[in-house]
């Protein structure tokens, strides 16, 4: 990747608001991965989430919850701190992709029921994060005009 790239992907004048939108996005994504990877927060770890995962036909479910937990919990980390934010947003948006269609889709639209409006919610949040970039405060920014 040549400097010039690098340099888009990293800058954004998105402005204060993508700010503000990344780092809660981020704070929930990284506690929903915790939960997976490293069973924190009442969560089931690896083993528990993967087992579920096979149960539901995400198999291998270890793989499956390592690479979910890992895409909510890394992707949730680089959110808050504003590093490589559109990958990290992509990847999470992708993640919420997945959980809709396999998870949710089935019960309907009510967080009430299992259903997808949270994970909607965060797939919004991902995606505008994707297509704006990390905002003025973010490591990205200081990379980026250091790159210019």
């Amino acid at each position: 990747m040549n400097k010039q790239t690098l340099a888009k992907l990293l800058n954004s004048n998105a402005g204060l608001g993508a700010t503000i939108l990344r780092i809660p996005v981020g704070i929930i994504l990284s506690v929903h991965g915790a939960q997976k990877l490293f069973a924190w927060f009442g969560g089931f770890g690896l083993e528990g989430t993967g087992q579920w995962m096979a149960s539901i036909g995400l198999t291998p479910g270890y793989l499956m919850a390592l690479l979910a937990g890992s895409a909510e919990f890394f992707g949730g980390i680089a959110l808050i701190i504003g590093l490589l934010t559109r990958p990290a947003a992509l990847v999470s948006a992708f993640t919420m992709i997945v959980a809709i269609v396999t998870v949710h889709l089935s019960s309907g639209f009510l967080l009430t029921n299992n259903g997808y409006e949270y994970a909607l919610a965060l797939l919004a949040a991902t995606a505008a994060l994707t297509i704006q970039g990390a905002g003025a405060f973010s490591i990205d920014n200081v990379l980026g005009r250091k790159l210019k």
